[in-house]
């Protein structure tokens, strides 16, 4: 909600309160005020929005998570580059079921800004092979399923690829 630096700002201001409550002894309410600084510092890197986005997918509840991205109003000056990356990522994730032209676009925009996770590139990547399959791509679908196989260390993703690879067969 609010811009990325106006948090790390009441983080100051907040960290500020409690060097005061240290310096007058009031201990309890400086270590209170550091833990309320650490949540916005943590909302800094970490968007609650985002968060509550993937909760509701953690759910199936994609109009629930529609939502909470909706509430991101400007991406750019709100997120940071990895969560301008996920913010990108969820809504490919949203728009996949309607508008794959448009779903492509956010998945190599999520690529490009970064993904933290390797499992994350990987999904992304395998969304994009699904999607090229659909429009009759089948080199470019078949390197993104090997990449997505190679990012896949923890074979969360073996199912997908391999029921992509048999969709691959038949075309």
């Amino acid at each position: 909600m609010f811009n990325k630096y106006i948090k790390l700002i009441i983080a100051t201001g907040i960290l500020v309160w409690s060097v005061f409550q240290f310096i007058e002894g009031n201990i309890m309410n400086g270590i209170s005020l550091i833990l309320l600084a650490g949540i916005f510092v943590l909302f800094y890197f970490k968007n609650e929005f985002i968060l509550l986005a993937f909760w509701q997918l953690r759910k199936q509840n994609f109009a629930g998570a529609s939502k909470w991205l909706t509430y991101i109003k400007n991406p750019s000056s709100a997120l940071v580059t990895k969560q301008q990356g996920y913010y990108n990522f969820l809504q490919g994730i949203m728009i996949s079921q309607t508008n794959l032209t448009q779903a492509e676009k956010f998945f190599k925009k999520a690529l490009s800004l970064g993904l933290s996770m390797k499992h994350d590139i990987a999904m992304a990547k395998l969304q994009l092979a699904g999607i090229a399959m659909s429009k009759r791509r089948k080199r470019e679908a078949t390197m993104l399923i090997n990449e997505a196989k190679k990012l896949d260390t923890q074979k969360v993703l073996a199912e997908q690829i391999k029921m992509l690879k048999d969709q691959m067969k038949k075309m």
